[in-house]
């Protein structure tokens, strides 16, 4: 079959306590007398598909095998872990139209996703399409019962949960060689046994609404088959009716909005490698391909006039998504094997898994931005603080109010807010809203007959601002002159 198989699905055999079928055999049309003493097959047969009578005989085989299968009531088998071929594909043919699927899944690729379910009938195809190395592949399993994989040069490897003899028969009647083993060398193992996978969950819907609320908008990568990915845009307004439209089990990288600069796109291109390029034309369709440094020139091209574009690099250690996540089913069970990638974020996201909602934190500011955003650390993660959370007034920009510390020294006159047992208030900016001070009761001017009321205004001077507390300390006595006492008495 397929060397792409080869090359993107092999694997060791799966960890201990995994779920193995207790019955695997290889179905092949070597005879094992043939193998030399290392394995190999030294007998005459062609090391490749004729496309005719050995694969008809494999596609009888399947059907014996899935017979059974159905027999026992279990006659939709699902498909795990989909892909479409890429760049690399060794295949005697080319691939053809829809990647052989046509017809066999409703809405076409789309309809190609992990879980979904597949007649007999459609399995076999399926297979067959497989066995042809028409650009897509995945496992055909029923959990705990039944199981086909199609390997590279026609080896297919069948599981059951039962000795199937009757099957075994039937496909030795057919030329073709099942042979036992432990277990077969396409079973799922994931690629890092250590790595963790993250649910889409309530907790990731929530932090997509806030980042697309920070931002504006950004863009949600979807990935329902190795090699098959859809784009989407998200706003406000759209985030609800996206996620209503994911395939199911898709794996979701979140990335920021495209940039608007075409040139900076395409600038951003490396000198050479596999990326994938994505670009938003005037009516907001979006288009994504992936390309090398041979296709750059052409692609470029049609990028003219569009309104927006991005670069993402293939490369797992290049890929730097906002964060990922993979959908579980309709029960909020996650099934799916998919693993979510690292991304720089991963340390954030266990960082906020510790805090609750109304938790006092203590923090770093570590800059202020000119679009009314302080950057505040708080024990390695950065948060921001917007403008209406920093002050109990509004503010234009976080920088005023520790503008109000450099005011220390000066003396100003405001009208008294609040009287209360220990001093007064007073408000020493000429607004509504403006920032108020305290003037202790030691502070106040104790001259004979002085009685302040909510209204008077006060001469006071600005002694002290604790920003960390936002407290302004006012003095009335400190704030005495030989103009203001003549002024008192004028």
């Amino acid at each position: 079959m397929s060397s792409n198989a080869t090359g993107m699905q092999r694997r060791v055999r799966p960890p201990a306590g995994s779920d193995v079928l207790p019955y695997v055999y290889r179905v092949t049309k070597y005879d094992p007398t043939d193998r030399d003493q290392h394995g190999c097959y030294a007998g005459i047969e062609p090391a490749i598909s004729d496309h005719g009578p050995a694969e008809a005989a494999y596609l009888l085989a399947v059907a014996a095998f899935s017979a059974f299968a159905e027999e026992t009531g279990i006659d939709r088998p699902a498909v795990r872990e989909p892909q479409i071929s890429g760049f690399a594909r060794f295949g005697l043919k080319p691939p053809v139209g829809g990647y052989g699927l046509a017809d066999l899944f409703p809405g076409g690729l789309a309809g190609f996703h992990d879980g979904a379910l597949v007649p007999i009938a459609a399995g076999l195809e399926l297979v067959g399409a497989m066995l042809r190395d028409s650009g897509a592949w995945c496992r055909l399993e029923m959990e705990g019962a039944f199981a086909v994989h199609v390997g590279w040069d026609q080896y297919l490897y069948i599981g059951s949960s039962l000795p199937c003899e009757a099957a075994l028969a039937r496909t030795r009647s057919l030329g073709l060689f099942p042979e036992r083993l432990d277990a077969s060398p396409y079973d799922f193992a994931p690629d890092d046994p250590l790595h963790e996978q993250r649910p889409a969950d309530a907790g990731f819907w929530a932090r997509l609404r806030w980042t697309v609320n920070a931002h504006r908008a950004t863009f949600l990568e979807e990935t329902f088959a190795a090699n098959a990915s859809r784009w989407h845009r998200l706003t406000r307004d759209n985030i609800e009716t996206v996620r209503s439209q994911l395939t199911p089990r898709a794996r979701l990288a979140v990335w920021p909005d495209l940039l608007t600069d075409i040139d900076a796109t395409m600038a951003s291109l490396p000198d050479e490698g596999l990326v994938g390029i994505i670009w938003e034309d005037v009516d907001g369709q979006i288009t994504s391909t992936v390309t090398d440094e041979a296709q750059f020139e052409a692609v470029t091209s049609q990028l003219t006039g569009a309104r927006a574009g991005g670069v993402v690099s293939l490369a797992a250690d290049e890929r730097h998504p906002l964060f990922t996540a993979v959908l579980p089913d309709s029960d909020g069970v996650l099934r799916a094997r998919r693993q979510t990638e690292p991304t720089p974020s991963d340390r954030d996201w266990a960082f906020l898994k510790t805090l609750w909602r109304g938790q006092i934190v203590t923090g770093t500011v570590t800059a202020i931005a000119g679009f009314g955003v302080t950057f505040v650390d708080i024990g390695g993660f950065t948060a921001v603080i917007n403008i209406p959370e920093l002050s109990w007034r509004p503010i234009n920009h976080p920088s005023e109010w520790p503008q109000v510390a450099q005011r220390i020294g000066q003396v100003v006159t405001g009208p008294v807010t609040k009287v209360v047992p220990f001093g007064v208030f007073v408000r020493i900016e000429d607004r509504e809203d403006g920032f108020e001070g305290l003037v202790h009761t030691s502070e106040l001017d104790e001259s004979p007959g002085d009685v302040v009321e909510v209204g008077d205004a006060l001469a006071v001077k600005i002694i002290d601002v604790d920003l960390a507390r936002r407290r302004i300390a006012l003095s009335q006595t400190q704030a005495r002159t030989p103009r203001h006492e003549g002024d008192r008495h004028s």
